[in-house]
């Protein structure tokens, strides 16, 4: 096999192990069958079986099996040749990235009631640090020119990320024929608004803090630009868990919402 450390990579999370271990006994097997096995939210085995898609197939009933590829994949597991108590953390950054992506938040969204509520208060405080300190929102973006009253503050920063949630849905449908899932996505969304979260609250504090620093304005704005960036790869994080693409297809869809964002306030005449 030409590239056998990949394959150790992809092997290292259990549910791909246990998906190529069942598609290897049992030759094919329906989505909601195989769910059921791994005991895993909708999402997490789309992701996963997308991670796996060079390695599996689907016949004409939709049903899964294993390509030559898997085959041979499945015979290392089988043979030993891959550990099958390899961990996740063989890299020592791994753990640190993966919480940069808040992946081991995102991995609990399986049931999502239990998180909407979580979710729900960060777009709140989040609307709420922007109505405090008076800067307009528009969702990856925020203005000092104050031109709404806080209730409006507060509904335009809601609406921005619900219309992302739209937008996102739309766009996994449209490039990936990927449905369902949506209250997780719903979810996974709202925790991906933690970086612009608490940027009002930067922006509130920060000059209180340094009033005598000399590059204080461009500071402000520097880390704005870094949350921004933070904030794409959270929200690309989502749709890979609540959508379950890789993440390389996830990135499409947040980096394309970005420059719609970027594209519209362009034509507002916010960056003039």
């Amino acid at each position: 096999m030409e590239n056998l450390s990949r394959y150790y990579t992809l092997l290292r999370d259990p549910a791909r192990r246990k998906i190529i271990e069942i598609l290897g006994v049992q030759d094919k097997i329906g989505f909601k069958e195989l769910r059921e096995a791994l005991g895993l939210g909708v999402g997490t085995v789309y992701y996963h079986l997308d991670m796996l898609s060079d390695f599996i197939t689907q016949d004409k009933q939709r049903k899964y099996r294993l390509n030559d590829r898997g085959q041979a994949l499945y015979r290392l597991l089988k043979e030993g040749t891959v550990p099958a108590t390899m961990e996740l953390g063989g890299v020592s950054t791994h753990g640190f990235v993966r919480w940069i992506f808040l992946s081991p938040i995102f991995a609990k969204t399986t049931k999502p009631l239990r998180f909407l509520p979580v979710s729900t208060v960060m777009l709140f405080v989040g609307a709420l640090g922007a109505a405090y300190v008076k800067l307009t929102p528009a969702l990856f973006f925020f203005s000092p020119i104050f031109t709404y009253s806080v209730a409006g503050i507060i509904v335009r920063y809601f609406l921005g990320w619900i219309g992302l949630f739209f937008f996102g849905e739309a766009l996994t449908y449209i490039f990936y024929k990927r449905v369902g899932n949506s209250l997780q996505f719903l979810t996974c969304l709202g925790i991906a608004s933690f970086p612009l979260m608490i940027y009002p609250y930067i922006y509130w504090t920060f000059p209180m803090l340094f009033s005598n620093f000399q590059y204080l304005d461009l500071t402000i704005q520097a880390i704005l630009v870094a949350l921004q960036i933070w904030g794409i790869l959270l929200v690309s994080s989502a749709i890979c868990f609540g959508k379950g693409l890789r993440l390389d297809k996830a990135i499409v869809i947040s980096l394309t919402a970005m420059y719609l964002n970027i594209t519209i306030l362009y034509l507002m005449g916010w960056f003039t």
